[in-house]
């Protein structure tokens, strides 16, 4: 199912967005999250993309589509989406080649948009004062609302009453969307597949932070490799020195081999993937794991991600913990990569996040990352 939101500003399109794709089980997302993510990038169009925005200029019809189908042709949209923020101009709508199903028009006075957009906002930026938000409103009815007209002729129009509350306005969508349609889209999506994102990389790199991310936020189990060691030596009252960590490392594989975390994790793994469908693993090393897991769990799709960070940046994350903050350096690194054959798995990863700026954007990419795994 292919569905766009649209609606003024303060409508309620995102808060309706993420309800629907939790309901539908198709991702929801927006052209201002698309070019965001674009413009962090180091790239001629990243470049490009972040001086337009910040120069206040609206991005070109023709580059907008481009980048618009570019995006949604990645494989975790194969299977539907709910688009907000596009097509906002007549132009854009008539080139717009992706078999829409249904344009959901939540609709709702200026004067109510703009009660909640002042209400909302705690800051006072300058894009967000009352006269720019006019602004937009008026763009809306200028650009967008021919965009509706366009939809409505060719009978894919939803028009849903935005002043009810926002259950009732769930409520009216899903129902305008008819049940059968729904009940077919949830069935045919099933999501029959396993899947595991296994966390790798460097010490200080921000795999606690990663996981925590999962967990927390997309509520997936989780299972830590790295725990086994850190939790033998405060069981036992041993100080946490790269030393330490060696030795035990190197008895636990003369003992499994270099599978050995991903050995004595197994039972955890098995009994968290029989209750979920994806599973994440923090901490896996070795590319022995790797194969290991492949070879136990053959009907899993086991996705590797790899978090990178600056070689100084990590040692200072580290420095500034309260736990552990003395395992960092090259002695560490060296046996990080060549003792527990980490080289591998990082260059043979499926996903590499950089994680040298801020917790936002950390989270921005690790969305990016969810997404792909969960709808594909």
């Amino acid at each position: 199912m292919k569905l766009v939101l649209t609606g003024i500003q303060g409508a309620g399109k995102s808060t309706q967005g993420n309800m629907l794709s939790q309901q539908l089980k198709i991702p929801y997302l927006s052209t201002g999250h698309i070019f965001r993510e674009i413009a962090k990038e180091k790239t001629t169009l990243g470049r490009y993309i972040k001086e337009t925005i910040n120069a206040g200029i609206l991005i070109p019809d023709d580059k907008t589509i481009e980048i618009v189908h570019t995006y949604l042709s990645r494989p975790e949209y194969k299977n539907g989406y709910i688009l907000d923020g596009f097509p906002r101009t007549l132009n854009q709508a008539k080139k717009f080649h992706n078999h829409v199903d249904k344009v959901i028009y939540i609709e709702i006075p200026d004067k109510d948009a703009l009660w909640r957009l002042v209400h909302r906002n705690d800051t006072e930026r300058e894009d967000e004062s009352l006269p720019a938000l006019k602004k937009r409103i008026d763009l809306f009815h200028k650009f967008t609302r021919p965009v509706i007209d366009y939809y409505e002729k060719k009978e894919k129009l939803l028009v849903v009453d935005g002043i009810k509350s926002v259950k009732e306005v769930n409520d009216e969508i899903l129902k305008s969307l008819g049940k059968q349609l729904i009940k077919d889209k949830i069935e045919t999506w099933q999501k029959k597949s396993k899947s595991i994102i296994a966390i790798t990389g460097m010490p200080g790199s921000g795999k606690t932070e990663a996981s925590s991310f999962f967990e927390n936020e997309k509520k997936l189990p989780m299972v830590s490799f790295s725990r086994v060691i850190n939790d033998y030596i405060d069981e036992h009252k041993l100080v946490h020195t790269e030393e330490v960590h060696k030795k035990l490392r190197e008895e636990y594989r003369r003992k499994y081999g270099n599978q050995a975390f991903a050995v004595l994790n197994e039972s955890k793994i098995k009994k968290a993937l029989a209750k979920n469908s994806m599973v994440v693993i923090q901490g896996m090393r070795s590319w022995e794991e790797y194969e290991y897991l492949k070879l136990k769990f053959p009907e899993v799709k086991i996705y590797i991600l790899a978090l990178y960070a600056d070689k100084s940046l990590r040692y200072k994350r580290i420095a500034g913990r309260g736990y552990r903050s003395e395992l960092h350096g090259e002695e560490r690194d060296i046996n990080e990569l060549m003792g527990t054959n980490m080289g591998p798995t990082i260059a043979y990863s499926d996903f590499l996040v950089k994680n040298n700026f801020s917790l936002e954007d950390l989270h921005d990419k690790l969305e990016d990352v969810y997404r792909t795994v969960y709808f594909s």
